[in-house]
């Protein structure tokens, strides 16, 4: 038989790095499936929502270079659209096939026809349907180069007549290059950027995920400016380890005071791979350089005295002969011991565990933390399970912490994890809320089939907690934020999956220890207290202002014990912010 375009198709995957495709198969996807089986050397996961295989892929992609994810006509394009968004916008590149209608019955409302472009044109970097036979291997080549490249998605659409037809010859390249060119600012440049590190004393790191192979070199830089480190929520784990004697902690919503204080107090504000969304957080009166390997980035968070475009490690390796020592450490240190502050007010949650199915989120994570691999990747959820993780998951050799940063989506924690669980044999740890796993609760029968050793921490306060806390700070009574949860661990085990829960503080590390320990996938349901709290370490006065407007509400409808419970557990919180 001659070669198809579905058989042209696997070959140019496997030239582009990709080692195995997350899809559900399915009539205009059936020839590509027939030609994967054919040619066996790419690994099928057969994932039950096409979401969590674009999650998955986009994981694979995140750890290993590069992933591939795939959905049949109509539905499963849509599926994949939410994982895809996430993809693109967290910089994962991420090759995705949309099987599509035969060509001869494009506009003409088809059974489950879309059309791609339009579909997909805001979730990725390239997108393009191949028509033809001839077309294919160009828009292939020209897609995958994109993901690379561009570091993002690119959708091919790949209609199911065109994906039987016989493959065509061309002369253009089948292969992909992933380029290591160095990437700095010019000589005249990096100069200015040294005499503002030489001129100026109070002096802060601020880094995000673009530091993540040139931490070295950013604690070099640190140890000649004697500058503290303060990082976003991607950043963080390539820095906040007990061994970084700069670190300052994060700032934003989820962080420290000490990482707000440090940001805004300093004379020069150093952006190094950040492109960190809060504005309202960042000085508006100091001085401020970026540095960013994306130069439309440049000065659309904050006020930029000085932006340059550059890798950060390609960077500073060239700038650091450049700044002189610096010897005065009043600003490090004011900043270190506010740091201090700050974790010794979080590990009042460590040592108060919380009561009978109101353990404190806090205790938890800290407990993953000190358990879990020194190597693990650790998935958070969006919502509060993300503030927990922000606060006590630290670095530890090669740990990895990742979640849906950019995009913000629920359910993200346990389908990356099937991805960094296919594509790799390290520890993995999924740390998913009850609303986030709830909605995508259907893949652990993925894990079940593909026996995936994930760990599942699951932290169950039978509430949309995130959303509760965002009424209460509007001064809003929170109302359809709560959840009727069943027995989750009961669930893992009919998926074969080894089930703990978790009532009483006292259960908790044992539940934990035994899942890590456990041969297998595992799931520990934790109840967790609904009240805990967690505001922005330097809240606005309209925060401040709306959360005590829904607290005296609540008092007024006659909920004063719940308003006393949520004061009693979260006193070390509210004396931080006030």
């Amino acid at each position: 038989m001659s070669k198809t375009v579905a058989d042209q198709l696997v070959e140019m995957l496997l030239q582009a790095g990709v080692k195995r495709v997350y899809a559900i198969t399915g009539d205009s996807l059936n020839p590509v499936n027939a030609a994967i089986r054919s040619n066996g050397k790419l690994e099928w996961i057969h994932v039950r929502h096409e979401e969590v295989a674009a999650y998955a892929a986009s994981m694979d992609a995140e750890l290993n270079g590069i992933g591939c994810c795939m959905g049949s006509s109509g539905p499963g394009h849509v599926h994949l659209i939410n994982g895809l968004y996430d993809a693109n916008r967290s910089g994962n590149p991420v090759i995705a096939i949309a099987s599509t209608c035969p060509t001869h019955k494009f506009a003409q409302d088809y059974f489950q026809e879309t059309n791609p472009y339009y579909l997909f044109q805001d979730c990725s970097k390239f997108v393009a349907v191949a028509n033809t036979a001839q077309q294919f291997p160009h828009m292939m080549q020209s897609a995958a180069q994109a993901a690379i490249s561009q570091k993002g998605v690119a959708v091919l659409g790949l209609p199911g007549d065109v994906a039987s037809a016989s493959a065509v010859g061309i002369p253009t390249s089948e292969i992909n290059y992933a380029t290591a060119a160095v990437y700095r600012p010019n000589d005249n440049e990096l100069q200015q950027f040294a005499d503002l590190l030489n001129q100026n004393k109070k002096i802060t790191l601020y880094c995000g995920h673009g530091c993540r192979e040139a931490a070295a070199e950013v604690k070099a830089l640190a140890a000649k400016l004697q500058a503290p480190i303060c990082y976003t929520f991607r950043g963080k784990i390539f820095f906040d380890s007990d061994d970084n004697e700069f670190r300052a902690g994060l700032n934003g919503q989820l962080g420290y005071r000490s990482g707000y204080d440090a940001c805004n107090q300093a004379d020069l504000l150093v952006m190094l791979g950040c492109d960190f969304p809060y504005a309202e957080f960042l000085p508006t009166k100091n001085k401020i350089v970026q540095l960013d390997i994306k130069p439309e980035r440049l000065g659309r968070r904050a006020k930029v005295d000085l932006g340059l475009a550059g890798d950060v490690g390609d960077t500073l390796r060239a700038l650091l002969p450049l700044v002189e020592q610096h010897q005065d450490r009043t600003f490090l240190t004011a900043m270190q011991q506010e740091f201090a502050k700050s974790e010794a007010n979080f590990a009042h949650y460590i040592q108060h565990k919380g009561a009978e199915d109101h353990i404190q989120p806090e205790y938890v994570a800290h407990l993953v933390n000190e358990i879990a691999a020194d190597d693990a990747v650790i998935t958070v959820d969006t919502g509060m399970t993300s503030v927990w993780a922000a606060r006590f998951i630290k670095r530890k050799k090669n740990r990895y912490l990742t979640g849906s940063f950019n995009h913000g989506s629920m359910a993200n924690a346990m389908p990356m994890a099937i991805g960094a669980a296919v594509s790799g044999s390290r520890q993995v740890v999924a740390l998913c809320g009850d609303g986030g796993l709830s909605m995508l609760l259907g893949d652990l029968a993925t894990i079940m089939q593909y026996k995936l050793p994930i760990k599942i921490i699951l932290f169950n306060n039978r509430a949309l907690g995130m959303v509760k806390l965002e009424m209460e700070v509007s001064g809003l009574v929170d109302w359809q934020t709560d959840m009727v949860n069943p027995e989750f661990e009961k669930i893992a085990e009919l998926m074969n999956i080894k089930g703990f829960a978790a009532h009483k503080t006292e259960d908790v590390e044992a539940a934990i220890q035994q899942a890590f320990a456990h041969d297998g996938p595992a799931l520990v349901n934790i109840y967790t207290n609904s009240d805990a709290l967690s505001l922005p370490p330097h809240a606005s006065l309209e925060q401040m202002r709306g959360f005590m407007t829904s607290m005296t509400k609540k008092l007024y409808a006659g909920e004063a014990g719940e308003v006393f419970d949520t004061a009693k557990t979260n006193l070390g919180h509210l004396k931080d912010l006030f």
